[in-house]
């Protein structure tokens, strides 16, 4: 088995973060020109997060710089429940979704679900795992999950944030974080393997595919009882059809681990373009 990537830190705990959760005093506690520093600091990670989303360099840098604009305009709805970094991710969340309302290219959730749900559905992992490789088609790929969906894989799998911070930052309980981490990830593999997908005859196996793949991204993340790992590993040591579907699915966790870059890939000379933009209007 794959080892499961492992985050670095817990965001909100990371060196340089504007504080944990529900430390730091709110946005009305802070002299205005503080405060926009604060924000400052943390646009190389909303960049990031914002370019995974929107997959456009410079509609990325709008989207942040919206965010920034925001953040600034309602200074004083910053309570300190959550860290900066939270609340401001939680804001560049919903920008994103009010953009990508209209598109549609995405991916189908109940169509996805479907496939996964039939016995008879695989895919060639050899085929995902070599485009999961190149960052391109991965950057590609993402853009067909929902944006719901794409911000929980990336950050749980890309940017290493736990699933109870994602489900802070979106808004959600921890059962609907992990469910659109599982559908997030499902859907990532079918649009990596983009008709490349083969259906098998499947026979002999105790669990059903449908059982299995709903738990696979548990196994992933080792959460699983020793009962249900060994039912899972059974079934995926006898059927024909799992297996490639799990080697994509692990293959695509390791990868996506890879897309985290380090602040300092966003161009300084980016940073400070909407830092005069936006910061300077407090």
């Amino acid at each position: 088995m794959v080892t499961p990537v492992q985050p670095a830190s817990s965001p909100g705990h990371e060196a340089g973060s504007s504080g944990g959760e529900g430390a730091g005093p709110g946005g009305d506690g802070v002299p205005a020109p503080e405060f926009g520093d604060l924000v400052a600091a943390e646009i190389p990670g909303l960049y990031r997060y914002a370019l995974h989303l929107v997959g456009d360099p410079a509609e990325a840098e709008d989207v942040v710089g919206d965010t920034v604009l925001r953040a600034i305009e309602r200074r004083g709805q910053f309570r300190g429940d959550s860290s900066l970094r939270t609340w401001l991710h939680r804001i560049l969340h919903h920008l994103a979704i009010d953009r990508a309302r209209h598109r549609s290219h995405e991916l189908s959730v109940g169509d996805v679900e479907e496939r996964w749900g039939a016995d008879d559905y695989t895919v060639d992992a050899s085929v995902v795992a070599e485009r999961a490789e190149s960052r391109a088609e991965m950057e590609d790929a993402l853009l067909h999950l929902p944006v719901h969906y794409r911000s929980v894989v990336v950050l749980h799998d890309a940017e290493g944030w736990t699933v109870s911070d994602i489900a802070d930052v979106l808004g959600l309980g921890v059962p609907a974080a992990k469910q659109r981490l599982r559908r997030g990830r499902m859907m990532l593999v079918d649009a990596l393997a983009r008709g490349e997908e083969r259906r098998m005859a499947n026979r002999g196996v105790t669990l059903t595919c449908a059982e299995a793949r709903g738990r696979v991204s548990e196994y992933i993340d080792d959460e699983l009882g020793p009962d249900e790992r060994a039912a899972l590993e059974a079934h995926l040591a006898g059927c024909v059809t799992c297996p490639p579907l799990y080697q994509a699915l692990v293959g695509v966790t390791d990868s996506l681990g890879t897309l985290r870059d380090p602040d300092t890939v966003v161009p300084p000379e980016q940073v400070e373009r909407i830092r005069r933009r936006f910061v300077g209007k407090t």
